[in-house]
Formats: structure tokens, C-alpha cells, sequence
């Protein structure tokens, strides 16, 4: 069975052709010129851009791959959480494409295809513990199998994500922020008692990094002298060893502070909920070198397989979105064409159907 997978939750446009064999063809358009400029993104720009963007990314797709819209056996779709506009946008095209030619179509949950992308290539044993961490997420799961998902613990405002964005903002960095604070701080041993660890006096598993932002605010406000002077533009070359000393060990210290907070819960959770078999770790802060060398100690500590997505399937993609569309419908599970759109913060209901 070959599927398409559509993702515009956000701000990444992205389509993927996934069959038994694993990807076929993935295309993907990035947003980041467009959003620098206000350093975040702009729902209502997110929005005009998919829709700009996603027809002609189609088009190229099945034309680069040589798969015609009739091969299709299904087409999967995030369906939520993420943001109304964006999300209506790639479910209309899915909707459009199921008319056209009747295959079934499968809306996904974003979070849940993040974590399995962790097994692309690789199975996960289950039960597994899993973290999804991201700009607009952090989570800690119980996975019984490729679609029973239990919610641990969630972050009770600010993601780790965006405790790194809004730092690089302060620092004069580019937008999206996260990859250069994890280059700055690359090699440089973090002062461990530069920030604090927020939310760990709280015996349970949530998160708040909302403090830590504050944290970091406040050191810099000290310290102007943190902040680069010279910005480089998105895309451009960003050599970390030409930023002051004292910003890479503020980045570094930031990098350590965010990993050890997430080993932290993560090692209760597998103390409250466990025995598990596996520690999955993906989402867009799963690209971090100290969070993945972090998943790496603690896979090792806890004697648990570790799956980690590669890190072009760590940010929002397309083909996570194919890989769980397709193991859903090779289920029997998908949805009608009155399936709606969830944005961020409301439930997203197991309303599937049984595919005839």
C-alpha cells in the first residue's frame, strides 16, 4: 500500500510517499524567511504560505516519484493539534484527493506520528516511554503499542522549545533559535548552577519552563554583552567559535539545564509507570546533541532499547505523517470526510472508523 502524508500543523510544509519498502519520495518547504522576520511564526502567514506552497509540492512529488494519485491506498493527514488555519489547509487538499480518487483517508495525530518516528526503520519495543519534546510540547508518554498512548506528564505553559527560542532571541541569534544555542554550546563544558532546573520540587511529571526562560532573561539583562553583535541571516554560515566565550557557556549551561530537567522526569516516570522495554525521545528539541547524548546515558542506565528519529524526522515532516497514516489504515482504521481539524490545546478524539 502506497500512502501520501500531508503535515502543515505549522510552519513546514511538507508531503512524503511512504509504501512497504519505507519512503518513496518526500518534499518539504520550509517557512523560516517568512517568520524571521517577527522572530516566531505568524499563524495567518503560516497559512497563506501552505497554501501556496502544498498544491505545487504535490504536483512535484508524484511527478518525481512516478506514482499517479490513482496508486494511492490511502491518504493520511495531521489532523491536530496545531494551528486552525494551517491544519485546514492541508486536511482540505487530503479531503480534495480522496474525492478525486477514492482512496480512504486517515487524519493523524501530530504528536503520536512524531513518536513514532522514532521507529522508522527500526521497531520499537513496547511498552516504550516517550518523550516528545518540541517549541510547542513536552511530554512524557506510555506507548503499549503503535496506537495506545497514555499521557503521563505535559508542560503546564512553556515548552523546553521555546525556553531555547526565546534565549536565542535575547541573544541576538537567527530564528528558528534552538540549533544555534545547541552550536554554541557544542564542546564547552555548562555551568551546572548557572540556571535552575525548573519544576522539580513538584513530585509529579509535568513540566513548566516558563521560570527558566525568566532565568535567562535576567542573567542576560546582567550581561549584555551576551548578546551578538553580528546576526547572522538564516542559512548562512555560523561559525560558533567567533561568539564570546561567556555566550557558548551560556548556551551550554541552557543545553545541560533543559537535558538533565528531561532525564529527571523521565526517570521517575519509568520508577512510577514502568517496567518499560524502550525510551523513545523525538519532536524538534530531539535534535539536540546534549538531549540526545542525555536519552543515550539514560536508555543505557535503565537498561532500555533507545529509539531516536534521525534528525531530518525530528523536526515536522511529511513522512511521519505517511509512516502512522499507513500503519493505521493497514489496521483497518481511518475516517470519513466530515473529520475535522483540532488546534492546539483541545483533545484529539479516536473517532477512526473501520475501513471497509
Amino acid at each position: 500500500m502506497i500512502v501520501l502524508g500531508i503535515e502543515t500543523s505549522c510552519d513546514d510544509t511538507s508531503v512524503a510517499l511512504v509504501a512497504e519498502e519505507g519512503l518513496i519520495l518526500e518534499k518539504t518547504a520550509l517557512q523560516e524567511d517568512v517568520h524571521s522576520l517577527f522572530g516566531g511564526v505568524v499563524p495567518e502567514l503560516a497559512s497563506r504560505e501552505h497554501q501556496r506552497l502544498l498544491g505545487p509540492l504535490c504536483q512535484a512529488l508524484f511527478s518525481q516519484s512516478g506514482v499517479s494519485p490513482r496508486d494511492l491506498g490511502a491518504v493520511a493527514v495531521a489532523r491536530g493539534p496545531g494551528l486552525l488555519g494551517s491544519l485546514l489547509v492541508g486536511l482540505g487538499l487530503a479531503k480534495g484527493l480522496c474525492l478525486a480518487t477514492g482512496a480512504p483517508l486517515v487524519g493523524v495525530n501530530h504528536l503520536h506520528a512524531h513518536l513514532l518516528a522514532a521507529g522508522i526503520g527500526h521497531d520499537i519495543a513496547y511498552p516504550a516511554l516517550g518523550l516528545l519534546v518540541s517549541g510547542g510540547h513536552t511530554q512524557i508518554w506510555r506507548m503499549a503499542s503503535d496506537f495506545e498512548f497514555t499521557l503521563l506528564g505535559r508542560t503546564l505553559d512553556d515548552a523546553a522549545g521555546e525556553a531555547f527560542d526565546k534565549t536565542a532571541k535575547m541573544l541576538n541569534l537567527p530564528y528558528p533559535g534552538g540549533r544555534y544555542i545547541d552550536l554554541l554550546g557544542q564542546g564547552v563544558p555548562p555551568d551546572h548552577s548557572l540556571y535552575p532546573r525548573p519544576h522539580l520540587d513538584d513530585p509529579g511529571l509535568d513540566f513548566s519552563f516558563s521560570g527558566l526562560k525568566t532565568a535567562v532573561a535576567e542573567h542576560v539583562r546582567k550581561r549584555p554583552g551576551l548578546r551578538m553583535a553580528d546576526m547572522p541571516a538564516p542559512g548562512d554560515p555560523f561559525d560558533p567559535a567567533l561568539a564570546d566565550p561567556e555566550t557558548r557557556v551560556a548556551c551550554a549551561s541552557l543545553n545541560w539545564t533543559v537535558a538533565d530537567t528531561l532525564r529527571i522526569k523521565l526517570t521517575r516516570a519509568a520508577k512510577l509507570h514502568g517496567p518499560f522495554a524502550s525510551l523513545v525521545v523525538a519532536g524538534g528539541v530531539a535534535a539536540n546533541s546534549r538531549v540526545r547524548s542525555m536519552a543515550a546515558d539514560l536508555a543505557d542506565r535503565l537498561r532500555l532499547a533507545l529509539r531516536l528519529p534521525p534528525l531530518a524526522l525530528c523536526s515536522d515532516n511529511g513522512v511521519m505523517i505517511a509512516h502512522m497514516g499507513r500503519k493505521l489504515a493497514m489496521a483497518g482504521f481511518g475516517h470519513g470526510l466530515d473529520v475535522d481539524a483540532i488546534p492546539r490545546g483541545k483533545k484529539i478524539p479516536l473517532d477512526f472508523k473501520v475501513l471497509s
